[in-house]
């Protein structure tokens, strides 16, 4: 650039000397022109500079954009494979449940048909007993055994009565048929209080009388104790209004109720607990 400059310099200097003013001025115009074109080239070799480090910048940022979205999609892609092995888990306990459950239905269809060809034989079986003094039915898988204190007691009393060993005896038997049921005996009175020397309330009389059935069944029958529960819910789960006559009537009552045991359950539950891990 300086050697242009002082090119151009001693050119004017030679030219004013040497040449004509026509001459000189033309050459002084040429020499404008060449400063202007020289002007508009350094504008457009900076434009260029900062246009080149501007594309460098957005290279730059495009390449930082274009690692962000590898990594992003790098990311997708190993929680995609994750999803995919969580979901077959998933899917293979779900089938698991399902398993289980179709194998509990199956168990609970099974235990209804039970119940069911035990209440049939239990009713049939005692098909000569009033039925005001008898009530079978099934309840939520358990089979309930209704037996008024008429038929069983006197009044009051705890004693089993000489009539009733025929209805006890019929039931032992099936008992001691289905020896997959538990069988718990509970004694129920109306709310009119009693006291006596042996009985305190009526707690005592409706624990008494499921004792005293427990005990005939066991001695007098052969019924495996281990399978025999009694207690006494006293006044305190009636059937009917103690209200009337009736209704204390009903409410009179000792229940012996047969479900399927326990430990058979508890199996049925590890199996599927077992099936699970």
């Amino acid at each position: 650039m300086k050697k242009i400059v002082i090119v151009g310099i001693l050119i004017s200097l030679i030219i004013s000397s040497c040449v004509s003013k026509k001459k000189y001025e033309m050459l002084k115009k040429g020499k404008a022109q060449t400063e202007k074109y020289l002007r508009e080239y350094k504008d457009k070799f900076y434009k260029c500079t900062n246009e080149k480090e501007n594309l460098k910048l957005r290279i730059q940022s495009l390449e930082d954009n274009n690692k962000t979205l590898q990594d992003a999609l790098d990311r997708c892609v190993n929680l995609n494979k994750e999803g995919n092995v969580n979901i077959s888990k998933l899917l293979e306990e779900i089938n698991k449940s399902n398993k289980y459950i179709k194998m509990l239905i199956l168990e609970n269809k099974k235990k209804d048909s039970l119940n069911k060809v035990l209440t049939n034989r239990i009713t049939r079986s005692l098909k000569d007993v009033d039925t005001k003094d008898l009530d079978v039915k099934v309840k939520k898988g358990v089979v309930f055994i209704s037996l008024s204190d008429k038929m069983l007691f006197k009044s009051g009393k705890t004693e089993i009565s000489k009539k009733a060993d025929n209805v006890l005896l019929k039931l032992a038997k099936i008992i001691n048929d289905y020896r997959d049921y538990e069988v718990l005996i509970e004694g129920h009175t109306d709310n009119v209080p009693i006291h006596t020397a042996c009985i305190k309330d009526n707690w005592d009389l409706s624990a008494l009388r499921a004792t005293a059935i427990a005990r005939k069944l066991q001695n007098d029958f052969g019924v495996d104790p281990a399978r025999l529960t009694a207690g006494g819910h006293g006044e305190w789960l009636p059937k009917a209004s103690n209200d009337t006559p009736e209704g204390r009537s009903i409410n009179r009552r000792t229940e012996v109720i047969l479900l399927p045991k326990l430990d058979q359950f508890n199996k049925l539950m590890e199996q599927g607990v077992n099936e699970g891990n």
